[in-house]
């Protein structure tokens, strides 16, 4: 005891102390910790769905891709068929019967390319629409904590105008 009195720590006053932290420290880990750790699994689960999409999205594009080529594959070995068989007809019918097949693989052609811009464009749209409603989601999170209301509804506003603006 003469050791403690030495150093001038008073035993009682250690104690509450030591008390006062640890009710502190308890009600701390109840109210405080508990929602900021569900704020941030929220966060992460959100960024994962985001990045799961952003993934479902790229796989689409190159399924598109693909589409794109097989369909060119195929059109070309169809206007190379209809180009032998027309070579074997009279030579005043094969002009005929060529200047047809090709305006039939340009049709086809045409086609599947257009058919292929919209499944990349309405892809692009997804894309796009899902990464706003992200960020917009990201930043009302963010911002609960960090200012007002009414600072918050002003600032959303902004961040949704800028997000929406065509580039």
């Amino acid at each position: 005891m003469e050791i403690i009195k030495d150093f001038g720590v008073d035993p009682l006053l250690l104690s509450a102390q030591i008390v006062n932290f640890l009710i502190i420290f308890f009600i701390l880990r109840k109210f405080a910790l508990k929602p900021i750790l569900d704020i941030l699994k929220k966060r992460e689960d959100t960024i994962k769905d985001g990045l799961r999409d952003a993934e479902a999205g790229r796989k689409i594009l190159e399924e598109a891709k693909e589409n794109e080529k097989s369909i060119l594959k195929s059109a070309n070995t169809n206007a190379e068929k209809i180009i032998n068989v027309s070579k074997l007809e009279a030579i005043e019918a094969s002009k005929e019967i060529e200047e047809k097949t090709r305006k039939e693989v340009g049709d086809m052609i045409k086609n599947a390319k257009e058919q292929i811009g919209k499944e990349y464009q309405d892809a692009e749209k997804r894309i796009s629409l899902k990464t706003s409603e992200t960020a917009v989601e990201f930043l009302e999170n963010s911002l609960k904590n960090l200012f007002g209301a009414d600072k918050q509804k002003e600032l959303m506003e902004i961040a949704i105008k800028k997000i929406r603006r065509p580039n």
